[in-house]
């Protein structure tokens, strides 16, 4: 199991060493990102593969909506950092017990994540040329 430290990230402190940041307030409470959110913990990590083999345990958590169970606060609903720390640190130890199976995992997690953003480029080249063929198509004189 990686060590790592949790914390409340502060607006505007710069982190050295390898780390992520978990959204801590809303119904996305517990999305992982590399860049800070206003809401957010920070887990920083001694080493970045670390990071990146926690990082998609915190998103498999978060996308499987591990989280709502232990959101509090009627209007808007948040993560405590107690309640956070917890639950992760059994829940990614148990995740991360059969290595192989791990290492498996986050390799499928990473190429789907990496087709889905050529899927949306693609969808993008396609609206690109809908709008250029409407506007040749509108525009002739």
């Amino acid at each position: 199991m990686p060590n790592f430290i949790i914390k409340t990230h502060q607006k505007d402190t710069v982190y050295t060493k390898p780390h992520l940041f978990i959204l801590n307030k809303g119904m996305n409470s517990g999305k992982p990102q590399k860049e800070p959110f206003t809401n957010s913990f920070v887990i920083i990590f001694s080493n970045e593969e670390d990071c990146e083999n926690i990082y998609f345990v915190v998103y498999s958590l978060w996308q499987t909506k591990f989280w709502h169970q232990f959101l509090v606060g009627s209007v808007n609903p948040f993560l405590r950092l107690p309640d956070f720390t917890k639950e992760f640190n059994p829940k990614a130890s148990l995740m991360m017990l059969e290595h192989e199976e791990h290492q498996k995992n986050v390799t499928a997690l990473k190429l789907l994540e990496k087709k889905e953003k050529q899927f949306h480029e693609n969808i993008n080249l396609i609206n690109d040329l809908k709008k250029a063929i409407l506007y040749r198509y509108c525009n002739k004189k």
